[in-house]
């Protein structure tokens, strides 16, 4: 336990570069050798978390990483994300995949391949970097592939971009409604968020992240209506020098009115299940 008297786990680390897709310097290194920035970055995010009491976090490649050698690009995007759990397992006890939908088949061996030889707890989707559709086909099969190798769909779901709209997660989920989705960024908007009441309705297979909602208000009714088992504490940190910071809705979630149980829940408690990770009661 901690100052703040919860373990937190957080779902939504991205480890990688944010400018090369989203704008900005193509060198947010300062010119370092790789070696040094990777000394810096890690340092850097556990200082972060520790600052908040950020106990463990789930890492995730960024999305926005080059690609002009295909596959085999993404294959070393994954075993960067292997190799990055495996420096602080205390830390970071899940990392999770990319895999490109547009790749078709391939897209799947991937998969098997993180999971036989990297043991990847899930892929992450972000089709506004991945040239398709959260509704793809690609993407439907590549969540049955996961859904089959015990491995965890997490999937961006940021409704201002048309590839990742909402009512397309809707359609994604009811596809596959025996797998569990975890779903990142959705309560990103005041509009996205009262559409995932929607979406929460009609798919119950969909687990939300808090990441990049502006207040913790919205979320807490949305877990007071559906359960508190439908929402995980995300906070889309990247790679320094973007990430800076822990979202402030930590302490609005720890200040707010659910009781004590159902923080440690959103905190912990569902994603380590959802992983099943060691200490899943919260």
């Amino acid at each position: 336990m901690r100052r703040h008297g919860y373990e937190v786990l957080d779902v939504h680390h991205h480890v990688g570069d944010a400018f090369t897709a989203l704008g900005g310097t193509l060198d947010p290194t300062g010119g370092m050798d790789p070696a040094e920035y990777g000394r810096v970055e890690l340092a850097s995010r556990l200082e972060i978390m520790d600052r908040d009491d950020v106990t463990q976090a789930v890492v995730i490649p960024g999305h926005g990483y080059l690609r002009p050698h295909g596959v085999s690009d993404t294959r070393r995007v994954n075993d960067g994300i292997a190799a990055y759990r495996d420096r602080r397992p205390d830390r970071f006890p899940v990392a999770v995949g990319v895999t490109e939908p547009a790749y078709g088949p391939a897209s799947l061996d991937e998969i098997d391949r993180v999971h036989d030889e990297l043991g990847l707890a899930g892929v992450s989707y972000h089709t506004r970097f991945q040239g398709v559709s959260l509704d793809s086909g690609w993407v439907t099969r590549g969540v049955e592939r996961l859904g089959e190798r015990g491995m965890v769909p997490v999937i961006h779901a940021m409704d201002d971009t048309p590839e990742e709209a909402l009512w397309k997660l809707a359609t994604l989920a009811r596809r596959v409604p025996s797998v569990t989705i975890l779903a990142l960024d959705a309560f990103s908007s005041f509009e996205a968020t009262r559409q995932c009441d929607l979406v929460a309705e009609i798919a119950p297979n969909v687990v939300f992240d808090t990441s990049l909602s502006y207040n913790f208000d919205f979320i807490e009714a949305f877990a007071r209506r559906f359960g508190v088992e439908r929402v995980v504490f995300g906070t889309d940190l990247y790679s320094w020098p973007v990430g800076r910071r822990i979202s402030h809705l930590l302490d609005q979630l720890v200040a707010s009115d659910l009781e004590p149980a159902e923080k440690a829940a959103i905190l912990g408690g569902t994603a380590r299940r959802l992983f099943d990770l060691p200490g899943a009661g919260g």
